[in-house]
């Protein structure tokens, strides 16, 4: 019996055969004279069309059935036409954060072998220039380095259905594309991701956020917009530099989401935080949004309130997860502001929600060494604080070509072999949290980040929150000084404060606020920075070893006793 194609390029013919009229995809290209937003409009059988187009290019350049392509173009049309024609062809795009650096870009292109180069001008110059980490590549196929730019006259000559029926066919175990994380603890790492696994995730988001087709989507990290043709939704392309996310005009984001009537948008809780607040600032609410939803870091509860005083229709959901494995949790405004998580923050940390169905999460004894087996792993009990490990049909299986960083990260399941139809396993999530009695789940900060001191363990969340319920929208990171086991906890406080007698004043007040809390009580020393290091990707991830490295040779303020 033959099996129905698994690929996930099949939901854009789907959409295009069921709405073949709405708008799947616009494109700023400038502003009309009355100040508006100017967008290229594509309906779902104009995108059709162009992945089409993209298909037969990709074709007449040699690109085979499990090319892995890597893809170097501009977000918005030409990022999801040609993906899509790659996953059309069976080929497996390579997908890798342009502002993660050179060096890290250039070891992520060596260690991923793509056969196939489509990118921008600057990208084949590239090519050129660092030939080593290139000289896999044998076909390369051009882009424009414009976000207009079309192969398709932008109309659907054939049936949009029949188009699917030449549609790669793949079962839900192939390799479909590969997707970098952001390195924010350690190198990147480019995470397989199958067909099965993208259909999983897809049917998650829709469950869990109730969307609907004919929503408007902005997203705000461009690799989200591929989700939106399985989903039916019109994708908004924001006006972004992916590679300096936090440079975005507010005003422009505000603009795109009245004008175009957004209704659901996804961005970190930095972006977040400085469009809220614009729309404070000018009195703005947004009407008729329904969902924003706000990852890549912690969701703090002073951004909760500022959400609530914005959307008047809608809510700020905050979904837990990571590339390897999205979305595991999630949790709304109104459950993260309830009375009984805001007693409990500064004792366990930031709420993550519980667990999307499909998701199993468990709480397992912290360790840095590999797990073979979950029958190996010590569970803990509920409420004590552990490693976050989860299982679920959208969690990835393996690392490409890092058979020990997939050693150390995945966990085999119950009576589960490498080699068995299923290979179910469980993802080590690198985060360290509980458990409530209700099955509700609490981070508690980054593995790699915690503090080993003579005396404990400290978790970087927790001990932030007993500072930040005291200095809203001020950041806090934790860093340990010394060795492990041995290490002295230190604050670090981000601020542009530079007076000598400000900032003594604020280390005698920051350890009155240590040690209003036993977890926190011995943070006698403080660090204060300007600015903090963080991911490209969301610009929220604090880089807390980096943090760590510079404090080594920074001039600490310890408080008196």
């Amino acid at each position: 019996m033959n099996r129905p194609n698994a690929n996930i390029a099949r939901h854009l013919s789907l959409m295009a055969g069921a709405q073949p009229g709405r708008a799947a995809l616009k494109v700023p290209r400038g502003t009309t004279a009355g100040g508006d937003i100017d967008y290229l409009e594509l309906t779902f059988a104009e995108l059709a069309a162009e992945v089409a187009a993209w298909r037969a290019r990709l074709a007449g350049a040699g690109v085979r059935r499990g090319d892995r392509t890597l893809v170097m173009v501009r977000p918005g049309l030409p990022l999801i036409a040609s993906v899509f024609a790659l996953f059309e062809t069976g080929a497996v795009p390579v997908v890798i954060d342009p502002g993660m650096g050179l060096g890290s870009f250039l070891n992520c292109v060596e260690r991923s072998r793509p056969r196939v180069l489509l990118g921008i001008p600057i990208a084949r110059l590239l090519r050129h220039v660092f030939r080593g980490a290139f000289r896999s590549v044998e076909v390369t196929v051009g882009a424009s380095s414009s976000m207009l730019a079309r192969l398709a006259d932008g109309v659907a000559k054939e049936n949009p259905v029949s188009r699917g029926a030449g549609i790669a066919e793949s079962a839900p175990t192939d390799l479909a594309s590969i997707l970098f994380t952001s390195g924010s603890t350690g190198a990147p790492k480019g995470v397989c991701y199958e067909h099965g696994m993208f259909e999983a995730q897809v049917n998650a988001i829709r469950r869990t956020y109730n969307i609907e087709p004919g929503e408007v989507d902005l997203p705000l990290l461009p690799i989200f917009a591929l989700f939106n043709p399985a989903l039916g939704m019109t994708t908004i392309v924001p006006e972004i530099d992916p590679r300096r996310p936090a440079s975005l005009d507010p005003g422009r984001v505000v603009r795109a989401i009245r004008q175009e009537r957004v209704t659901n948008a996804f961005g970190s809780p930095t972006l977040w935080r400085k469009v809220f607040l614009h729309c404070e600032a000018g009195g703005i609410r947004l009407e008729g949004v329904r969902r924003i939803l706000c990852a890549g870091a912690p969701v703090d509860g002073p951004l909760y309130e500022l959400s609530r005083r914005v959307l008047v229709e809608g809510e700020l959901h905050s979904p837990y997860g990571a590339t390897e494995a999205l979305p595991v949790s999630s949790v709304s405004a109104s459950q993260a502001l309830s009375p009984e998580i805001g007693s409990e923050r500064v004792h366990r940390g930031t709420f993550v929600g519980r667990p999307v169905p499909g998701v199993e999460v468990r709480i397992i004894a912290v360790s840095d060494l590999p797990i073979a087996s979950i029958d190996r792993a010590q569970s803990v009990a509920v409420g004590a604080v552990g490693e976050i490990v989860v299982r679920g049909p959208m969690v990835t299986r393996e690392y490409d070509s890092l058979p020990e960083a997939t050693a150390l990260a995945k966990i085999a399941d119950s009576g589960s072999t490498s080699s068995g139809p299923a290979r179910a396993v469980w993802h080590r999530m690198g985060d360290c949290g509980c458990l409530d009695a209700a099955g509700g789940l609490w981070f508690c900060g980054r593995k790699a980040e915690r503090v080993r001191t003579e005396s404990g363990v400290l978790h970087t969340d927790p001990c932030e929150q007993v500072f930040r319920e005291t200095r809203p929208g001020v950041r806090f990171a934790l860093i340990g000084l010394g060795e492990p086991g041995k290490q002295h906890p230190a604050m670090v406080v981000e601020t542009e404060e530079r007076s000598t007698t400000a900032l003594a004043a604020e280390v005698v007040a920051l350890r009155g606020v240590a040690r209003s809390q036993p977890h926190t009580a011995g943070i006698r020393t403080f660090f204060f920075r300007e600015s903090f290091p963080v991911d490209v990707r969301h610009n929220a991830k604090i880089h807390r070893l980096a943090l760590a490295r510079w404090a080594a040779t920074a001039k600490p303020w310890v408080a008196e006793e």
